[in-house]
């Protein structure tokens, strides 16, 4: 049967309360109980019910994550940053994969708040009106880690995707490239529709370049789907001598398929990717990258939900990081 704290107080013949303050670490116990106390729970291996004690304090020192997919590099040190810091502040972490399903989503997002979470980490691609009602009626604070809610109404912690990709295609066009494609994810994503594209556009314009659909591939972050990129920009009635990647491993798909075609990299085509995860250092050529501090958006954003949690005063409720290219092999 389950040790319960009436249990160990019936044993070391003190109150309930005395063992609670033993528990919970309040000094307000004279040396010779709380020693008592312990070896009672010690001989007893009492173990504090972490729910029970959430409805006492209503709180229960837990967080929900919610991720699209924890097998992907760039979520996995969004996740490692978040736990991190949520370990540093003594929450407990309650991590799902959404797959970036809608239904999925609201779904665990239900189901954290069933669970009493103290507060949400969300990730997803497609902020939509629905979840964004969700998120409205949660009884506790939600913070987005790698994701824009275009109205701005949900704390967030981000790059600035739109210069990242302006940069980047501001780069390869002052290399004197002309023909650039994007090999983009999903255009329902908001940030790849309203960031990504935005700021490829504007280089584009800014240098007096034709915008070209053709040179605009959407998928998704996969390698595979780069390699279908790759196959689609290659029937172009000019093939593209640089490509600006939404995703490492959609990069390296693109290299791949270039580079089984007898093209070299960087001489015949130039690429830079876009999130800088450890994937760039082990393709050759190693790959240029948009240095997205992915651990760092996630240790940020699990520290803003700590202090919405506990009520402390926040300046800034959206966060944008700063980011840079990092150049390697695969641009001249």
């Amino acid at each position: 049967m389950n040790v319960t704290i009436y249990d160990v107080a019936r044993e070391a013949n003190v109150s309930m309360a005395t063992v609670s303050r033993v528990v919970n670490g309040n000094p307000n116990v004279k040396p010779t109980t709380r020693k008592k106390v312990l070896e009672v729970i010690d001989r007893l291996e009492y173990r504090p019910n972490a729910v029970a004690r959430g409805l006492a304090s209503k709180k229960t020192t837990t967080v929900g994550v919610i991720i699209p997919d924890i097998s992907s590099i760039f979520y996995g040190e969004l996740a490692r940053g978040i736990e991190d810091i949520a370990t540093m502040y003594k929450y407990n972490i309650i991590l799902s994969n959404s797959d970036q399903n809608l239904n999925k989503e609201l779904h665990l997002l239900n189901t954290m708040l069933g669970k009493q979470v103290d507060g949400i980490v969300f990730m997803g691609g497609n902020i939509n009106e629905e979840l964004r009602n969700e998120f409205k009626r949660s009884p506790v604070p939600i913070v987005l880690a790698g994701s824009i809610e275009d109205a701005g109404t949900v704390p967030s912690v981000n790059i600035d995707y739109r210069q990242a990709s302006y940069d980047a295609v501001t780069a390869l066009i002052n290399k004197g490239h002309k023909n650039i494609a994007y090999a983009i994810g999903s255009l329902n994503d908001s940030i790849n529709r309203n960031q990504k594209l935005v700021g490829y556009k504007e280089a584009l314009e800014k240098a007096g370049l034709e915008y070209n659909e053709d040179y605009v591939v959407e998928g998704d972050d996969s390698y595979d789907s780069g390699l279908e990129a790759w196959t689609k920009l290659s029937q172009a009635n000019e093939k593209p001598t640089a490509v600006v990647a939404g995703h490492d491993e959609l990069a390296l798909g693109i290299m791949h398929g270039a580079q089984d075609e007898g093209l070299t990299i960087p001489n015949d085509l130039e690429v830079i990717s876009s999130d800088d995860t450890r994937l760039t250092l082990m393709v050759r050529p190693q790959l240029t990258s948009i240095v997205q501090p992915l651990y760092d958006i996630g240790a940020v954003a699990m520290r803003l939900l700590t202090k919405l949690m506990n009520k402390e005063k926040v300046d800034e409720q959206i966060v944008v990081l700063p980011h840079r290219i990092e150049y390697r092999g695969t641009t001249k």
